[in-house]
């Protein structure tokens, strides 16, 4: 059978994966204090150390993409505060949310530099449209950092990000080992203005296209979900198990937003807990889903990490000009330039290793996720 492809999506979403198919990662030396950087297998997390670098009263702009994920206001944007006064106690920070909207962030970004930013760091809503911050930056000789998202056919300074593609290997490896032999897989992937969705799917693929060829496991219904919205990601799994008579063994969710729309279809049918379900981001109501039974697994990205690796870039930038000696640890190609990067590893998390991530690393606490069903579960219990 083939897969259904979301037709509103499709043109852009093949353009896109092709561009993100020909991206190339070349390795550089990686400082030690970002072990994380390193191969998955460790299924290491180190815990950020950043020292002041400057002292002088420069202003960063850090510019957030949207909230349909709650890791922007309620981590990035905290985080990035903190480590950037550890970097430079003296910085200006002037912090902005574009709630999806690309001009929202055009019209930012330009706010932050009319008001002295020497700095932009940037979440693009848009991989494209950010483009156009780039180039506005540039006629003010404002550096751009392009974190968490890549910001594409233009020049940034520098990208920061987890390596996306290894996330949607970590999700097609979760499926691949968890799904039955044949069995009927769905993928409700990202925003399609999300260049990261590209790269998450392109992961995931690369593990499951060679299961397909073989016969030992079918792609059934595949699309992309406009402003990574839960409430777009549920109707969209409903129509999946509609089409497909709940004929479904596996949904491989782009992050936990998708996940908690595809439960609430799965929940509808009495599915939710009876097939694997992927996710990204460790989100609360994710990892209340996982002690639930209800989702199997979130990658998690230790967003504190990526803070502290933006900070240090944007006040040495801003301060010296340059990058901190041996901090880039890759070159991603966005369509016009090599961006020096640096590319975080992800981790696997399921309800066997709760413990030892999220909740030794301060990521989020047990009274957060102890939450309905959960709360009897024996971490929560604390047995």
């Amino acid at each position: 059978m083939e897969p259904v492809v979301s037709q509103g999506a499709y043109k852009y979403f093949w353009e896109k994966t092709q561009m993100s198919l020909k991206k190339h990662y070349i390795a550089a030396t990686l400082p030690f204090w970002l072990a994380a950087a390193m191969p998955a297998a460790a299924q290491t997390i180190a815990m950020p150390d950043v020292t002041q670098i400057s002292a002088k009263p420069i202003t960063i702009a850090f510019l957030m993409p949207e909230n349909s994920s709650p890791r922007y206001e309620q981590v990035d944007r905290p985080e990035f505060t903190k480590m950037a006064k550890l970097a430079d106690p003296n910085v200006n920070l002037i912090v902005s949310n574009a709630n999806s909207d690309p001009a929202t962030q055009l019209n930012q970004a330009q706010s932050a530099i009319t008001n002295g930013a020497n700095v932009l760091v940037v979440d693009p809503v848009d991989g494209k449209a950010g483009a156009a911050i780039v180039a506005y930056a540039k006629r003010n000789q404002v550096p751009v950092i392009s974190y968490d998202r890549l910001i594409q056919d233009s020049t940034p300074a520098a990208y920061v990000s987890f390596d996306n593609v290894k996330v949607g290997e970590l999700q097609g490896q979760y499926i691949a080992d968890h799904t039955k032999p044949g069995g009927h897989v769905i993928m409700i992937g990202g925003a399609p203005t999300d260049p990261n969705a590209f790269d998450f799917r392109n992961g995931a693929l690369s593990v499951l296209k060679p299961l397909v060829k073989a016969g030992k496991l079918k792609i059934v219904y595949s699309v992309m979900t406009p402003d990574w919205s839960p409430e777009n990601a549920f109707q969209e799994t409903q129509q999946a198990l509609t089409r497909l008579g709940n004929n479904v063994d596996a949904v491989l969710a782009a992050n936990d937003g998708t996940a908690s729309g595809a439960i609430r279809a799965l929940q509808a049918v009495g599915l939710a807990g009876k097939v694997p379900v992927t996710g990204q981001d460790a989100t609360n109501g994710g990892l209340t889903y996982i002690l639930e039974g209800q989702q199997s697994m979130t990658v998690f990205k230790y967003v504190p990490q990526e803070a502290a690796v933006a900070a240090q870039l944007a006040v040495s930038i801003g301060a010296t000009g340059a990058a901190p000696t041996g901090l880039i640890n890759a070159h991603v190609n966005n369509g016009k330039i090599k961006v020096p990067s640096v590319l975080l590893t992800p981790v696997v998390v399921t309800a066997d290793n709760i413990g030892s991530t999220v909740i030794k690393t301060g990521y989020t606490k047990l009274a957060d996720i102890c939450v309905g069903g959960a709360a009897n579960t024996a971490l929560c219990k604390g047995q």
